[in-house]
């Protein structure tokens, strides 16, 4: 299917951002007074009258001094125009026509692509007559739109869908992709991974901490399987946090978390394992989200064991144990597309559904093994467990009394399981339910319960 591509460009502070949340009706960039916070190609795809278009966001054109990486935004701002189908050129109503407007104009005139002329920030019925002054820039009619009041916003996605060529952009059911986030504290090689394994320049990588800012969709392919990378904001500690750039940026990398079917926690091999390390693993693991603990820059690591790393890291880590380990050189791109595989098996644990009866013989041998801890005369008896739920792998266990049932035994519990069941590299879920005559049981759990009381 071809799927045209938008670019959003223009000088910084017109709204190139907030125009792309507008029209995706969902907070994809992060919007800030500040200029240079948008870096990347920021997109999402958008689907208008049954029409699928891919639109991206791209840093302001004339960005100067942004910590050394000007350079780097201005290739992605290329790369952006190089791919796009459309190109939308926003200029802000409240300012007029500025010398930096006429420069990107006669810059978007040598391409020679479809374009159209969004006047942005029209918030009031005056600022519509203001936007004639535009025709001055030579590049057809301006389309006034407020992407903050979501004015003109259906009018311009007409307008975007109607310049398409006549062929099938209509959405088709697809099977949904396996969506990675690559998330750790800064520059710990993040973006880096990225492009290794977008085999492109996709995001901007620096030394300079903080580059990225947004969380940016990445669609890869390794032999013939497509997945998307979600690449994340690096975390620092929150006394740390400088403004609400930063703030917004860790929000999205939660999200990022919540959203993903694998979570990659980078571990920078150089540096030692910090309280930010434990805060993404503490969230990763409340999520009840699989992860690969992915130790990169190993080839920087000179003279450590595998082994005795291992060690390191799971004792540090140790909400984590179950996470399998890799250890990878992003920048050789030794070990990536291992690591993939590798995420691809854990989301197949992950997604695993185990019988009733082979559920509860692995329950029987744990609590065979041990009890939780006896409260005055009460003894604790687990009566039958069954699996409800997948993604993570959910279990309901009927008890005499739940509050028998701490989180230590809770853990002790996720620890047998993953070593008896086909489960061993992922996170489990537990509600613990008092048994009662009305509970509903399934056929395959009346069986088994019927096979228990003939024993």
């Amino acid at each position: 299917m071809f799927l045209p591509i938008v670019t959003i460009v223009g000088r910084p502070n017109v709204g190139k951002s907030s125009l792309l949340n507008c029209l995706a009706k969902k907070r994809i960039s992060i919007v800030d007074s500040t200029s240079g916070v948008t870096r990347d190609r920021v997109s999402i795809e958008i689907e208008h009258e049954g029409n699928l278009f891919e639109l991206i966001d791209t840093g302001g054109i004339g960005i100067t001094d942004i910590e050394d990486i000007t350079h780097e935004i201005e290739v992605q701002i290329e790369i952006a125009l190089q791919k796009a189908n459309l190109i939308l050129f926003v200029v802000d109503v409240r300012e007029g026509i500025t010398p930096l407007d006429v420069n990107v104009a006669e810059r978007l005139r040598k391409i020679k692509k479809p374009l159209l002329l969004v006047v942005n920030k029209c918030d009031a019925p005056k600022y519509d007559l203001q936007t004639g002054e535009f025709y001055k820039l030579g590049l057809g009619e301006p389309f006034p739109i407020s992407a903050l009041q979501g004015y003109g916003r259906v009018d311009l996605l007409d307008k975007i869908v109607s310049t398409f060529p006549e062929i099938d952009t209509k959405p088709k059911k697809t099977k949904s992709l396996m969506k990675i986030a690559i998330v750790g504290k800064r520059n710990a090689g993040k973006s880096t991974l990225i492009n290794t394994l977008a085999h492109e320049e996709r995001v901007i990588v620096s030394e300079i901490p903080g580059t990225t800012r947004d969380s940016i969709d990445v669609k890869f392919e390794i032999d013939g399987k497509k997945f998307i990378a979600i690449d994340t904001a690096g975390i620092r500690k929150k006394k740390q946090i400088q403004d609400s750039i930063e703030f917004y940026g860790m929000a999205r990398v939660e999200r990022s978390i919540r959203r993903a079917d694998v979570v990659i926690l980078l571990i920078d091999a150089p540096r030692k394992i910090s309280q930010v390390d434990k805060k993404i693993g503490d969230y990763i693991k409340a999520q009840f989200k699989p992860c690969i603990l992915v130790i990169s820059k190993w080839d920087l690591a000179k003279g450590v064991e595998f082994s005795r790393f291992t060690e390191y890291v799971q004792s540090r880590l140790p909400g984590l144990s179950f996470a399998p380990l890799s250890f990878l050189s992003a920048l050789e791109g030794e070990n990536v597309i291992e690591t993939i595989e590798l995420a691809g098996e854990i989301y197949k644990q992950a997604n695993t559904r185990v019988s009733t009866s082979e559920l509860n013989q692995a329950l029987e041998k744990a609590f065979t093994l041990h009890h939780p801890t006896r409260r005055k005369s009460k003894i604790s008896k687990i009566y039958y467990g069954t699996q409800v739920s997948v993604c993570p792998p959910t279990f309901v266990l009927f008890v005499n009394d739940k509050s028998l049932f701490n989180s230590d035994y809770e853990r002790y519990l996720s620890n047998q399981l993953r070593k008896y069941l086909p489960l061993s590299e992922i996170p489990l879920k537990f509600y613990f339910r008092p048994k009662s005559r009305g509970s509903n049981l399934n056929a395959e759990e009346q069986k088994y319960l019927g096979g228990r009381k003939r024993q």
